[in-house]
């Protein structure tokens, strides 16, 4: 067996497929295949995929394709969304989706489920308009679609490949102390987005803590880790650029860590990255396995979730590697 699946803190992967500078959308894809089957030979435990739409530097758009190409080319992974955009579908349709998954791969699907739009507000329009996704609200949403998962027996309408037991785990995803306590009052798994909300990630994950009567929670995180801090640094230069371009009203692609390094960056330019790009812990296996010893602590956490925004993908096969490696030396909160 991997040490990593030994451990005591599981990691997984959360991977958006990026489509980098200079990439294309089929090699972000076949980026993501290749890592995934990495992860599984490491012993990772987790590999979840997103829902984004017409998003220039993502490729994930359809997560339940993305998730049984994954499973079919991997053995111990579970494979999952992180997360299904709920209000961009029919609830009966994900549940159809999803129960033929765990049909199909049995003890090895998980089921991620958000709110966010997912792309910018025309595309999200095209996914589906804005009268249906607001029809109900998305509380109502998730119970509708927690009760095609649990069908009376003699329901006229069913999601046949949900009936006989095929239902994944369901996770709830969230940024806030909100979705905290939907996810325990639902008696739902809780995937706290710290990659997009760091600071807030102690709070909420306390909420749910304290709400939920079987908590089940994992923490998300942008990671970069490298032979030493250096390099490290080096190689978050990409991210921190895109972060400033986002800022500034621009959204580009991840550009490569050398066109990073010869930004002109101006004082304020380094003023908003020092107060918006902190949230990706970045260093050596040493330097992060602290970083991540405190998450896990101020979290109550035993499972991370990583996503690492790097240019080339050999350097993010290597994070993942390097990561791989320090497992044995986090623990849960004691």
């Amino acid at each position: 067996m991997s040490p990593l699946r030994q451990a005591e803190i599981r990691l997984s992967v959360l991977d958006t497929s990026p489509i980098v500078q200079g990439s294309t959308p089929k090699q972000a894809l076949e980026n993501t295949v290749d890592l995934a089957i990495l992860a599984d030979t490491l012993g990772y435990h987790r590999y979840w995929v997103p829902e984004h739409h017409s998003m220039r530097g993502v490729a994930s758009s359809a997560p339940a394709v993305l998730v049984g190409h994954l499973a079919n080319r991997t053995h111990q992974l579970r494979v999952g969304a992180g997360g299904v955009l709920l209000p961009n579908h029919a609830p009966i349709v994900v549940a159809e989706q999803f129960g033929t998954l765990a049909a199909l791969h049995p003890g090895r699907i998980d089921l991620g489920i958000g709110r966010a739009p997912g792309g910018p507000s025309s595309a999200v329009e095209a996914v589906r308009p804005e009268r249906e996704r607001n029809a109900k609200t998305f509380r109502q949403q998730l119970e509708e679609l927690l009760a095609w998962f649990n069908p009376a027996q003699d329901a006229r309408i069913k999601a046949v490949p949900v009936v006989g037991g095929n239902v994944p785990p369901i996770w709830l995803l969230g940024s806030s102390p909100n979705s905290a306590q939907l996810a325990a009052e639902l008696g739902l798994a809780y995937a706290y987005a710290g990659h997009l909300n760091l600071d807030m990630t102690a709070e909420a994950t306390r909420v749910y803590r304290e709400s939920a009567a079987t908590p089940k929670m994992l923490v998300s995180l942008s990671v970069i880790v490298a032979e030493d801090d250096e390099r490290a640094e080096w190689l978050a230069g990409s991210t921190r650029v895109k972060v400033l371009s986002r800022i500034r009203g621009k959204r580009i692609q991840l550009p490569s860590p050398q066109d990073a390094a010869a930004y002109p960056y101006t004082e304020d330019d380094r003023a908003e990255i020092a107060a918006r790009a902190g949230g990706v812990l970045v260093g050596s296996p040493d330097t992060v396995a602290k970083q991540l010893q405190k998450i896990l602590d101020d979290s109550g956490a035993n499972e991370i979730m990583v996503t690492t925004p790097v240019y080339d993908h050999a350097d993010r096969r290597l994070s993942y590697e390097l990561l791989a490696s320090i497992a044995d030396r986090l623990s849960p909160k004691r």
